[in-house]
């Protein structure tokens, strides 16, 4: 809340904005606990195995950077993570915050209580826009509302051999397929990213 999405941002902003959200995240205990890494200064090696783990954003895709959404980069960027790398916060990748919870296995209800919790604690201390009749805002207006993308990443190789079959079940479900290293990306050995499409008019819990 306060500051223009990112086309609009200035580097100044970027900066300011980096500070603010590392500061808060400083604060964060127990689970929760953990460090922010700036992108600028970070080692090119760490950087790529971050990205490679799927802890790490890349730099903005054509859309983003034809939308004048990646400027002054890596400047303003950073992320922050817990020491099991369980709970995530990407700062100034294409919104202000991208807050994370993640884990392997099925243990669905875990990382949403963790995540709740985290929002909780991280609104308290900086808050963020909303509309009453939009829900909470966002540089995508696919993301309007609750802003929630729970997502799987799961091996279907019969499916992935018959990809107009694949997209018509997620149709049908109101799902997104996504390759492994998200939007715009292939899927790597059968392995897809499957996320639920609609964010708004839906409450939290549907």
């Amino acid at each position: 809340e306060g500051y223009p999405f990112n086309p609009c941002l200035t580097e100044a902003q970027y900066k300011e904005m980096e500070s603010k959200v590392s500061t808060t995240l400083s604060g964060l205990e127990g689970e929760l606990k953990g460090k922010f890494y700036p992108l600028t200064g970070m080692d090119k090696a760490v950087q790529q195995q971050l990205i490679d783990d799927h802890f790490l954003f890349k730099e903005g895709d054509r859309f983003l950077q034809a939308a004048n959404a990646c400027r002054f980069w890596p400047s303003g960027r950073g992320i922050y993570h817990n020491d099991n790398k369980t709970f995530l916060v990407w700062c100034n990748e294409e919104d202000h915050l991208r807050i994370i919870s993640m884990q392997m296995g099925g243990d669905l209800g875990q990382v949403y209580k963790r995540l709740v919790t985290a929002v909780n604690d991280i609104e308290k201390r900086v808050p963020f826009s909303h509309h009453d009749r939009l829900g909470f805002l966002t540089f995508c207006p696919t993301n309007l509302g609750t802003t929630i993308r729970a997502s799987v990443h799961i091996k279907v190789p019969k499916l992935a051999k018959d990809m107009p079959k694949l997209e018509a079940v997620a149709d049908k479900y109101n799902l997104q397929v996504r390759g492994t290293r998200g939007e715009h990306s292939e899927a790597e050995g059968g392995i897809y990213d499957i996320s639920n499409k609609r964010r708004m008019g839906l409450t939290e819990y549907d």
